[in-house]
């Protein structure tokens, strides 16, 4: 499948891994917070291709009435503006949760890939530490994908920009996509996603209450440049930053909510 970092074709099954669990990923509500006040975007700090960290390129994030939205009112061309939108705060152990929902137009301009394209970046490397004219950031991307014409398009699909991992006892290499389980969503509805992050050792993502991928071993890969540029070797990518993505297609997130899972982890 074409993806936005023109990766290789990988193909690696993963549609067993939505039979090994029908359940949420969490057994209660206890401890979870929200990393979204709803109204602003207190906590946050955007980054732009070719801009400087902190500049909200047109206003693409917005926040209100309990949404954090992208939207490209303000833009005549994408230009390759791809943004990340950072949680201040890096973790290890934790699990995520929320909702998102595509609508409208893709804005013009803008790579076909990237049609009903978003995703959140886990173990993400700092903000500060992205080149300016970066698209995105080294981490570990939980891909959110929205039907395409009448073809199938799974969702909480796994990116490796700059990483690797293990699924399946298979690499992943650097710069791949991998499907997951999931069904397709059409529409506008909201869909429902979790992601469990044990380290550098698990990562588990869940669709509407249904486990659709898992992978460990995680590590930078050196050769990839962007990893290269931060001077780190093969080494276990354990923690990092979470983001959301603005790829040219507006979508909404809501309910955004991180519980720590390990007892030394500190806000």
């Amino acid at each position: 499948m074409m993806t936005k970092l023109s990766c290789r074709p990988f193909a690696l099954a993963a549609t067993v891994v939505g039979l090994l669990g029908l359940t949420s990923a969490h057994a209660g509500d206890e401890g979870w917070k929200s990393l979204f006040d709803g109204e602003s975007l207190e906590g946050w700090i955007p980054k732009f291709a070719g801009l400087p960290l902190g500049e909200n390129y047109k206003n693409t994030f917005q926040a209100k009435n309990g949404i954090l939205s992208v939207v490209y009112d303000d833009y005549e061309q994408f230009d390759r503006r791809f943004g990340h939108l950072f949680y201040h705060v890096p973790y290890s152990h934790y699990r995520l949760r929320f909702e998102y929902r595509f609508h409208g137009k893709q804005t013009a301009g803008a790579p076909g890939w990237a049609f009903r394209n978003s995703g959140v970046m886990v173990h993400s490397q700092a903000p500060e530490t992205m080149a300016v004219d970066q698209d995105f950031p080294v981490s570990v991307e939980v891909q959110l994908l929205g039907q395409e014409g009448a073809d199938k398009r799974a969702t909480g699909n796994l990116c490796t920009p700059g990483t690797q991992v293990v699924l399946g006892g298979q690499h992943v290499m650097s710069d791949q996509c991998v499907d997951s389980s999931s069904p397709t969503f059409a529409g506008d509805g909201w869909v429902k996603a979790e992601v469990v992050v044990k380290g550098g050792e698990l990562v588990e993502h869940w669709i509407e209450g249904q486990k659709v991928l898992e992978y460990g071993a995680l590590k930078y890969d050196p050769a990839a440049a962007d990893t290269a540029n931060l001077g780190v070797g093969a080494v276990p990518l354990a923690s990092g930053y979470i983001s959301f993505q603005a790829e040219s297609h507006p979508v909404d997130f809501r309910n955004i909510e991180l519980q720590v899972i390990d007892a030394d982890q500190k806000d």
